[in-house]
């Protein structure tokens, strides 16, 4: 039986040494002593094996040498856990999740940790057309579509093609129609953790009819500790130098935003609390920052965010293939049930997404960059999430 699992001396190891730490802290004075201590939660494979739809459902765990893990259930293919090393030279679980399969299974769950396909983000409502065909897709965000639909690739049993103490390999075959998508689409996403303590994800997707897609992952972030109360405290570059600005229902008007001398610019570090309350429209429509940025980058990897936990230390830098990027604030998190990891909430604002991506509702934004997948060619992006200690 595979866990992530500290064992109860190390946790009290990691444990001790957080509050020895804040100790010497508060006892000379520091203006900005605060509690780092992050309980990890050992998560129980047995609450995640089960079989839906026929299919096995389990927990893998992938570790490197410098004891950071992430762990992955083929259910969505959903990260549960991150697990990295802070300043204070313990560990922290900067990722939220659940510690049993059931609460992702949840109605009105928020895809943590999931897969999102066949299209990220917003389609708004419901309709794109490809060689003059209209297609329809399900409704499941009021008029609009989120996240390929009611049923979409956060919700589906994926198969497990290949573990390494290091990797994941998951697929997924669509079919024609599903959710009202176009053609037969064979989904690879390949998970590896390396020894710099990144999270490399790998996507590749071919079809046999033309279709859209657009893959990302819908990770929720809080570097300070999955549970702690905040990210606000946060600080965020994103090298970006406009935004796709939305109407009320949060999809794109086609336009792009100059982010200068907007509450949007975030070229320089910004703590994400600073202009969050800001009296700006967009701000309004997404109940905070839930928009997609336009990456000032040339092709190929490239690092285009960085965020940074003054509590921890962490610092997670974003390196991607996407030109866009969806910055969401946790904006709609409640922290109404306490069924997180270890029984905690999470409330308002207490984690972010980054997720990589095309832009929303491309498919009927000519202007945007394409999402059309044809027979024949192989639709291929990485992106890694890289963690590292910063003193």
């Amino acid at each position: 039986m595979r866990k992530i699992l500290l064992s109860l001396s190390t946790v009290a190891m990691v444990l001790s040494l957080a509050s020895c730490n804040n100790n010497q802290k508060q006892a000379e004075g520091s203006a900005d002593s605060v509690n780092v201590e992050s309980t990890i939660v050992s998560l129980d494979k047995a609450n995640f094996e089960k079989t839906i739809d026929g299919k096995q459902v389990s927990l893998y765990t992938l570790k490197n040498e410098n004891n950071a893990s992430v762990t992955i259930t083929n259910y969505g293919g959903r990260i549960v856990s991150i697990v990295v090393p802070n300043k204070d030279g313990g560990l922290t679980d900067v990722a939220l999740g659940y510690d049993k399969l059931e609460s992702y299974q949840a109605k009105g769950e928020a895809f943590f940790g999931a897969i999102i396909g066949r299209y990220g983000n917003r389609i708004g409502k419901g309709k794109f057309s490809l060689d003059t065909k209209a297609y329809q897709l399900e409704l499941n965000d009021g008029v609009n579509t989120l996240h390929g639909g009611n049923n979409g690739f956060y919700a589906k049993v994926w198969n497990v093609d290949e573990v390494t103490d290091n990797k994941l390999v998951l697929s997924y075959i669509s079919a024609d129609g599903e959710a009202g998508y176009p053609g037969t689409l064979n989904v690879k996403v390949t998970y590896t953790l390396e020894a710099n303590n990144s999270l490399k994800i790998d996507y590749e997707a071919t079809t046999d009819k033309k279709t859209i897609v657009n893959l990302t992952n819908h990770a929720y972030f809080n570097l300070s500790g999955e549970g702690d109360s905040t990210i606000l405290d946060h600080e965020l570059m994103i090298n970006a130098n406009a935004i796709t600005p939305v109407d009320e229902t949060l999809i794109p008007n086609g336009e792009l935003m100059s982010v200068e001398g907007t509450p949007f610019d975030f070229n320089k570090p910004t703590r994400i609390g600073e202009r969050i309350e800001a009296d700006h429209q967009q701000l309004k429509f997404g109940k905070g920052y839930d928009h997609n940025w336009v990456l000032h980058k040339s092709k190929g990897l490239q690092t285009i965010a960085t965020v940074y936990s003054p509590k921890t230390g962490i610092q997670m830098d974003v390196i991607t293939e996407e030109p866009g990027l969806q910055f969401y604030s946790g904006n709609f998190l409640t922290g109404a049930e306490k069924n997180g990891k270890g029984g905690k909430a999470y409330p308002f604002r207490s984690a972010f997404c980054l997720e990589t991506q095309h832009f929303p509702d491309s498919p009927n934004h000519a202007n945007f960059p394409t999402t059309v997948l044809k027979p024949g060619a192989t639709y291929k992006t990485t992106t890694v999430y890289k963690f590292s200690v910063k003193k």
